[in-house]
């Protein structure tokens, strides 16, 4: 009995790990907001670093967490290096383009927990007098990531906090308290 039990699992195992190898090598996650503020209310607040404190969702996870800018003071150039603890990790922002007031592009290269290198972006696209803001990460899946994300589901964790920082982007320039709110998710 205990050799089929070995087997099995190994089986099991196997399964797993073949499952996870035919995962996409890249994943995307975002998700979208209309703010009633045309873009260039917005803009500054995405654009400068050092504004996103009052907005960031894991700026909140961890109030110890260690920041050093550097580069630029905002757009292209400005660097946003963090240590926080295991909810937030240890990693740099790099703002790497900027279309004013319609598009940024970052490079976020974690280091803790994992080391991990994503594109970031950040579109505005004007609806009348309202402006949707769309922020997405998209990264290289290496076959570890591939694995875990056959246990925990990337797009909700990720979404989730993306969801929670867009809320707050929006009550920081419309002047309000965060609301329940729906969140479309950017494709």
């Amino acid at each position: 009995m205990f050799p089929y039990a070995i087997l099995a699992i190994a089986a099991v195992i196997g399964l797993v790990l073949a499952i996870a190898a035919t995962r996409p090598d890249t994943h995307t996650i975002g998700r979208s907001v209309t703010i009633d503020a045309p873009a260039v209310a917005i803009f500054p607040h995405i654009i400068d670093l050092r504004r996103w404190e009052p907005w960031s969702p894991f700026e909140k996870k961890d109030p110890d967490i260690r920041r050093h800018f550097s580069g630029n003071d905002s757009g292209p150039g400005a660097i946003y290096d963090f240590d926080g603890g295991k909810n937030v990790g240890t990693g740099r922002v790099t703002i790497v383009s900027a279309t004013d007031p319609g598009a940024i592009t970052l490079h976020l290269d974690m280091r803790k927990p994992m080391v991990a290198h994503n594109v970031v972006e950040f579109t505005l696209a004007p609806r009348g007098g309202s402006t949707e803001v769309t922020w997405k990460m998209h990264a290289q899946c290496s076959y570890a990531g591939k694995l875990i994300g056959l246990f925990l589901n990337m797009d909700r964790m990720i979404g989730d906090e993306f969801s929670k920082g867009l809320a707050s982007l929006k009550a920081l320039v419309e002047g309000s308290t965060p609301a329940s709110e729906s969140y479309r998710r950017a494709s």
